[in-house]
């Protein structure tokens, strides 16, 4: 808006200076005087607000009162100058228009009412004013005014009236769009909260997808067991119960800290420990100063499912994983490696049972969650077998940002 004004402000001038020529001195004095600091602070605004993220928020008032003003100031300073009726007839008078026309997207409704009553008011002071000095002798008829070269009565009341009912206009235009703003501002949000809802509900089901998955697995091994094991398929019933029972009390969370979700791992591991015995080697590199960074719950127990179904479990000799979460500046590392029989051999596997679910759960989980600020990576390890990498944004619970804050002020003090 600021620079429509700039820009009809040079019109303005470059108008006044092709009539120069034309016009007595004290009209181009007129002119200079009240175009020159107009312009001048239009142009100000741009050095003084250009980079701030908001506006003064009475500089749009102040600039409509500047520019109906400035109007008013210009045929008032023509009427001196030269001739009332020289002052009246003058196209200056449109830009009352322009200033109202620029209303509805600039203003307020209670503002542009304002605005609308301030250039109504002013121009009627202004015919009073030259009335009251004897700067115009108006006449009735509008046909002899004009032979005479005079002004009418009827004339000036039709331009307070055409000024009331641009008033009106741009007080009723500012209105819809204000009305249409907050119903579109309504709707965004709406459609967000119902977009936000959607994702939460394709998060908990791609969650609550590997629960069942997870207890498919495990109670087939139990199966498995009872003809061959039967103590240990009570064992592994037990430890399945334990597992569920935390998974459970986790269902409702969307993140978790490192420590609880390791504390459910670990459970899962000593479930597929009954199975695989002293073959299944699970090692936890864990930095003391991540334990309380927050991540998606079941984030890490279908990576290591992973691991032992397409990796240790089709070797007889069993095998390792290991599980590393570093910080790495303000993200979160996690690395889950095992030596199980590679890529080549998961990759004919999967061809034959189908891709893992746990794998494509949690890549689509961690993409609604956090966009593009994580990385999801899966790959031959440095020394064969299958390596997860991952990456999330570091975010340490409630709790732990409060107690550090805490002790921080015990420091300080």
């Amino acid at each position: 808006m600021n620079a429509l004004r700039g820009a009809i402000l040079v019109l303005l001038a470059i108008a006044a200076l092709a009539y120069a020529p034309a016009l007595a001195p004290e009209l181009e004095r007129v002119n200079a005087l009240l175009l020159v600091p107009t312009l001048t602070w239009t142009l100000a605004q741009y050095l003084i607000w250009y980079r701030n993220p908001q506006l003064p928020e009475w500089l749009p008032m102040t600039n409509a009162i500047v520019d109906v003003t400035a109007v008013t100031g210009i045929i008032a300073g023509y009427a001196v100058a030269g001739s009332g009726t020289l002052a009246l007839r003058s196209p200056i008078f449109m830009m009352y228009f322009v200033v109202l026309a620029a209303r509805p997207v600039a203003s307020s409704v209670r503002k542009t009412a304002l605005v609308a009553i301030l250039v109504f008011a002013e121009y009627a002071a202004l015919f009073a004013w030259l009335l009251a000095t004897d700067r115009i002798d108006p006449i009735v008829n509008p046909v002899i005014a004009v032979a005479a070269g005079r002004l009418s009565y009827l004339d000036e009341g039709a331009c307070l009236m055409l000024l009331a009912i641009a008033g009106g206009v741009a007080t009723y235009a500012t209105s819809w769009v204000e009305r249409l703003v907050i119903e579109s501002a309504t709707e965004s949000a709406e459609r967000h909260r119902v977009a936000t809802r959607l994702v939460q509900a394709q998060l908990d089901t791609l969650r609550l997808q590997l629960s069942p998955h997870f207890l498919f697995n495990a109670l087939n091994s139990a199966m498995a067991l009872i003809a061959t094991n039967s103590k240990g398929a009570e064992r592994m019933l037990a430890e399945i119960s334990d597992f569920l029972r935390s998974v459970l009390h986790s269902s409702t969370e969307p993140e978790v800290t490192v420590d609880r979700e390791l504390a459910l791992l670990q459970n899962y591991v000593e479930i597929q420990r009954v199975r695989f015995g002293d073959k299944l080697i699970a090692t936890f590199d864990v930095d003391e100063s991540v334990r309380q960074a927050m991540v998606p719950s079941l984030l890490l127990q279908p990576l290591v499912e992973n691991s032992i179904r397409h990796g240790i479990g089709p070797r007889a000799a069993g095998g390792k994983i290991a599980v590393c979460v570093r910080p790495k500046g303000d993200m979160l590392r996690i690395d889950v490696v095992d030596d199980g029989v590679g890529l080549p051999s998961r990759r004919a596997r999967e061809k034959q049972r189908g891709p893992g679910l746990g794998l494509a759960n949690t890549a689509t989980r961690l993409n609604h969650l956090y966009g593009e600020r994580h990385t999801f990576e899966t790959g031959p390890g440095t020394n064969g077998g299958f390596a997860v990498h991952l990456s999330l944004p570091l975010k340490l619970s409630r709790a732990t940002s409060a107690h550090e804050l805490h002790g921080m002020e015990e420091v300080t003090a």
